[in-house]
């Protein structure tokens, strides 16, 4: 599903996103958790039989990862970065695409940025001309 966003249906949308946004991020602390136990699995010359099953293990958590991440970006919110938090809702400005931002910790949308942009092209919503409903 593509969906434009407005600032008003970005926020709106804004409680589910982060909900699915902390289910990304638990998933991935999971896969790296599995992946260090794999690794120690490894360095102590274990069986075939306990790599294998924790090999499974690892693979299973990387398949929900990725499986959590299209959910979220199949609502048309783009994922830019997981480790910093940061999550892209598309969007116009006039009649050009934009990306209206949002950054783990906020508590609502506040900033946009270009196509071409990344984060540290952020500007304020309040000098946009964003287009409403």
């Amino acid at each position: 599903m593509f969906t434009l966003y407005t600032p008003q249906t970005a926020n709106k949308a804004l409680p589910e996103v982060k909900r699915m946004f902390a289910g990304i991020v638990a998933q991935k602390n999971h896969v790296m958790v599995l992946q260090q136990e794999l690794q120690m699995i490894v360095d102590s010359g274990s069986d075939f039989e306990r790599f294998m099953k924790k090999k499974q293990e690892l693979n299973t958590a990387i398949t929900n990862l990725y499986k959590a991440i299209e959910t979220l970006e199949a609502t048309g919110v783009m994922l830019k970065s997981v480790d910093e938090g940061l999550l892209d809702f598309p969007s116009k400005r006039f009649d050009e695409e934009v990306w209206l931002c949002w950054k783990a910790g906020e508590d609502e949308i506040k900033f946009w940025h270009g196509k071409d942009e990344g984060f540290m092209g952020r500007k304020p919503l309040e000098t946009t001309g964003v287009i409403e409903p």
